[in-house]
């Protein structure tokens, strides 16, 4: 974690505002616990519009759950987000993923013996996170694998977890209990 402490408090249910106890109460129950939606709950206006956009990604994406979870665990590790990777360990154990296929998100591209698709997807990745552009070459690559609404998922699924990983880290959110950290 990048901070110790939240610069903005999770609000629990009493100091919640009435549109955030509706939103929360929307929540799967699990989900209300998390320090992420606490945090959120104190813009709730913000909170209701990102949610629909979050769940577009986590749950209605063309992906394959494993390629997603390469590409969240990917970017909230090169954007340092220890909350991010915890929440998406925990994901990726849940879809069948490997502790080895997740560490592969710690070096990336680099990882000796990658399935061509699998270091195609870190490679997206890193050069969204370096430059903003997925290169020719790359584009080229992913498209023998995706379609175009999958090349698109990429892109956005990238870019979101981007963000939350910004405001994860700038909010200063604490994991949740029971969060793996970096040495799984």
């Amino acid at each position: 974690m990048r901070l110790d402490q939240p610069r903005v408090e999770p609000l629990d249910a009493a100091q919640q505002s009435g549109e955030a106890r509706e939103i929360m109460a929307s929540l799967r129950e699990n989900l209300r616990d998390f320090n992420i939606m606490r945090t959120l709950a104190n813009h709730p206006d913000l909170m209701r519009r990102w949610m629909v956009f979050a769940n577009h990604i986590l749950g209605k994406s063309t992906l394959p759950v494993r390629e997603r979870e390469l590409l969240i665990l990917r970017i909230g590790y090169l954007c340092q987000s220890g909350y991010e990777w915890g929440q998406h360990v925990l994901i990726a154990r849940e879809a069948g993923m490997t502790d080895g296929e997740i560490r592969a998100c710690q070096t990336g591209s680099a990882t000796p013996g990658l399935a061509d698709l699998d270091r195609l997807l870190f490679q997206a990745t890193e050069e969204l996170h370096e430059d903003a552009h997925v290169s020719n070459a790359t584009w080229a690559g992913l498209g023998q694998h995706l379609n175009t609404q999958q090349l698109m998922d990429v892109v956005f699924t990238v870019g979101q977890y981007n963000l939350v990983s910004m405001a994860l880290n700038s909010f200063g959110v604490q994991p949740d209990e029971g969060l793996p950290g970096w040495d799984i």
